[in-house]
């Protein structure tokens, strides 16, 4: 079939871009900044297409999982596995801002920049 008339275009089931995980190797968080630098990018190219797509959209400028997700027209799943892929591989910086004591701290963060947000 023609693939310009076909409505589902060139579709990729989400399985096969992460071979069948579901899972991330680590849990990051929708809001959680990633960056890459230049060298990263580079090494990525060798990681696989979509992983290196994930690299450069993170070049220059952080992005969250979720704006990630979005410029890449990716599943946010397919994002998650994917970028807990190239930040175990170190082709992707993780920054976070929460606190690693718990659940309470990182809700009195949200809070405060809440609260700092109605200020403006």
């Amino acid at each position: 079939m023609d693939q310009r008339r076909d409505p589902r275009g060139a579709l990729v089931r989400p399985y096969a871009v992460t071979r069948g995980r579901t899972e991330p190797l680590q849990d990051i968080a929708l809001e959680a900044v990633l960056s890459s630098t230049p060298t990263q990018v580079a090494e990525s190219r060798f990681a696989g297409h979509d992983k290196y797509r994930i690299a450069t959209v993170c070049e220059g400028r952080a992005q969250s999982l979720a704006e990630i997700a979005a410029y890449t027209r990716m599943p946010l799943g397919v994002t998650r596995v994917l970028v807990a892929d190239l930040v175990a591989e170190g082709l992707l910086t993780l920054h976070t801002a929460a606190p690693a004591e718990g659940f309470e701290e990182r809700m009195n963060l949200l809070g405060r920049v809440l609260s700092g947000l109605r200020e403006l």
